[in-house]
């Protein structure tokens, strides 16, 4: 078995994590409103590079509730 494998069932972690989860979730939001915003500019103006950069800082608000919540989860410990 490998590393991730181990001890998949941490619910202490999951609750642990939830208020902050829920924070990420805010973000992601925010980060759907960037990342939209930002392909429009991009699609308008193809030429600016710091709409790319802006898009993937977007991308990363919006994967930020599932990153947030693997982090707890493998702090604890089984």
């Amino acid at each position: 078995m490998s590393s991730d494998d181990d001890c998949q069932c941490r619910p202490l972690g999951f609750l642990l994590g939830l208020p902050f989860a829920l924070i990420s979730l805010i973000l992601s939001l925010i980060g759907i409103v960037i990342w939209i915003v930002g392909i429009t500019l991009s699609c308008l103006c193809p030429c600016c590079l710091c709409v790319t950069v802006i898009v993937e800082l977007a991308l990363g608000l919006i994967k930020a509730p599932f990153h947030v919540m693997r982090w707890f989860t493998k702090q604890i410990p089984c």
